[in-house]
């Protein structure tokens, strides 16, 4: 009589065991506002704006343990500051701007690696308030801040690689400035919601316990991101490296994948050059259609986006850049719904697009069709009811074995079409689920390329085959034109490649063909002008042990996240 009841028992336990390993992790509550937020707005500024080039990386090197090895001088950097006067930075501006884009929460870099301190500091006097401004530049924009109801965080570099003690043998001291920097950041504005720490891949001799400790102490709600600790060869973009300390990890230019065990924030740059300082009057913007896809995309995956700007020396956010937030603007008054307040999931982001989700609806981001059509795995809930955001009017087909979205082709959008679903349950409390995309025939194949930037394993042609979205193949800068082959090893048939293009925006490739060995020749199969960020190129289907990207003109260095073949 006993054994049927151990054994309903096991299989409870089992189920149990299976539901919490797949079940999402609540938020902290103290992490709560960030993560119904999604989005936040980064700022990159200081003096190196008068020179319209990158923050801290351009400034020569004057410390061998620190990384930078820029172009400017340090004499001509460091003096910067005595002719940075932007008396048309207005706060409140700062505040409306990031406000009209849907954002939540503000991240200044107070002090950048270059050690120059956008706030009235007794600890230094390498700071603002001895530039020809003389104003209090985190003071003023934390104030704005508070009275709008703004999140408001400071980005603060532990390191210091203009402090000849940073990493040498006055360290100590140089540490105990430090943390008299931040003592004075988050003591004197106000509530701080956030501190943003940053790392250079070299050692950490930051006195992290106390360094910690002091942060918590001044601001005991703050949220901190994961950088103090990492050193050496660490993966800012890993939950693995989240210390006990911090509360979610950073992808730096990439959006994350699927995670909904750990908080996460991708930092990205509105800047076309993807520069986070100011990059000049010939720098420009991503189009609107980028900048959707990493907020849509981070918040499928369950992470925010923290979007970065880079001011202009006069103090004023650059109109091009103000215009595109503006737009992210529009598009959240409208859809926001499906972004701000949800968790990403239950299915994961795929082919199709991403999913979120909130209360007992899931929001479905569709950028690929089939046609009328696309096919998702079975939903353990009933869909009860549903609406086509974007416009049109759509069909929803439940079966045991899928799930299938019609729309007619003119309603479905080019960007994203959102899909609104009623469940018969809370969404939540759906397991994730993966949409499995078909197998790319690249998967195991050998990889070649005429080109590999800087000849760095890391961008070697194979990180184009490998099936992940945060790495790449890419080139040399300068390069006009570039081929990327893939080898199947024997005659292989396919019919479509899809093409997932870094940097879309900078146009790098203007003229390009789809090659297939042929007689021991090269043929066409495809071809085109101005590869798009994502390409899906469908053609007659070719039987070749080879296949190649040939990228016929180009500029600035081609650059490819991923190539499949199907």
């Amino acid at each position: 009589m006993k054994r049927p009841a151990v054994l309903i028992t096991l299989v409870l336990l089992a189920a149990l065991v299976a539901l919490s390993a797949s079940a999402q992790k609540p938020i902290p509550e103290r992490l709560q506002w960030w993560a119904d937020a999604r989005f936040g707005m980064f700022i990159h500024w200081g003096p190196i704006s008068r020179k319209a080039a990158e923050i801290s990386w351009s400034r020569a090197n004057t410390n061998p343990k620190c990384p930078n090895n820029g172009p400017i001088s340090a004499a001509e950097y460091d003096n910067l500051y005595k002719e940075f006067n932007p008396v048309d930075f207005n706060a409140r501006e700062w505040v409306r701007t990031a406000k009209a884009a849907g954002m939540k929460y503000m991240v200044l870099t107070a002090k950048h690696c270059d050690g120059f301190l956008l706030w009235n500091s007794k600890v230094s006097d390498y700071n603002i308030m001895h530039t020809p401004f003389k104003r209090d530049v985190c003071g003023e924009l934390a104030k704005a801040a508070h009275e709008a109801g703004m999140r408001i965080g400071w980005y603060f570099s532990p390191m210091d690689w203009k402090d000849p003690d940073c990493r040498n043998a006055s360290n100590a001291e140089f540490v105990k400035r430090m943390q008299a920097e931040i003592a004075e950041l988050l003591t004197n504005y106000g509530k701080i919601d956030l501190i943003w720490f940053d790392y250079d891949g070299r050692e950490v001799p930051w006195d992290q316990a106390n360094t910690y400790a002091l942060v918590k102490r001044l601001q005991p709600e703050i949220i901190i991101d994961n950088r103090l600790d990492l050193g050496p060869n660490a993966n800012a973009g890993s939950p693995e490296s989240v210390g006990p300390n911090a509360d979610y990890f950073t992808p730096e230019q990439w959006i994350g994948g699927y995670q909904d065990q750990t908080p996460w924030e991708s930092c990205m740059t509105l800047s076309r050059k993807n520069q986070w300082a100011w990059g000049g009057a010939d720098d420009g913007v991503k189009p609107l259609s980028s900048c959707l896809e990493m907020l849509i995309g981070c918040a499928g995956g369950d992470g925010n986006v923290l979007l970065n700007t880079g001011p202009m020396p006069t103090g004023k956010i650059a109109p091009d850049h103000v215009s595109r937030l503006k737009e992210i603007g529009k598009w959240m008054a409208r859809y926001g719904e499906s972004i701000k307040g949800t968790r990403g999931g239950p299915y994961k982001p795929g082919e199709y697009g991403s999913c979120t989700r909130r209360e007992n609806r899931i929001y479905l981001h569709i950028r690929n069709w089939s046609g009328d059509a696309i096919k998702l795995p079975p939903l353990s809930a009933t869909v009860v009811g549903s609406r086509a955001l974007t416009g049109g009017s759509v069909k929803v087909t439940q079966t045991p074995r899928q799930l299938e979205i019609s729309l007619p082709a003119k309603n479905q959008k080019e960007t994203d079409t959102i899909i609104a679903l009623d469940l018969d349950r809370s969404a939540l409390s759906i397991a994730p689920i993966d949409v499995l995309a078909p197998v790319s025939l690249a998967t195991g194949a050998v990889a070649s390329a005429s080109n590999v930037f800087q000849k760095m394993p890391e961008y070697s042609p194979e990180k184009a085959i490998d099936g992940r979205s945060d790495t790449r193949w890419a080139t040399d800068g300068g390069t006009d034109s570039a081929w990327l082959q893939v080898d199947f090893g024997k005659p292989t048939t396919f019919e479509r490649v899809v093409i997932v293009q870094a940097f879309p925006e900078l146009k790098r490739v203007r003229k390009y063909a789809i090659e297939y060995w042929d007689n021991g020749k090269w043929s066409v199969c495809y071809s085109g002008t101005l590869l798009p960020a994502r390409l899906s190129a469908a053609f007659k289907p070719v039987t070749s042990q080879k296949i190649r990207l040939n990228i016929l003109e180009s500029t600035e260095g081609p650059t490819i996240w991923e190539l499949k073949v199907y």
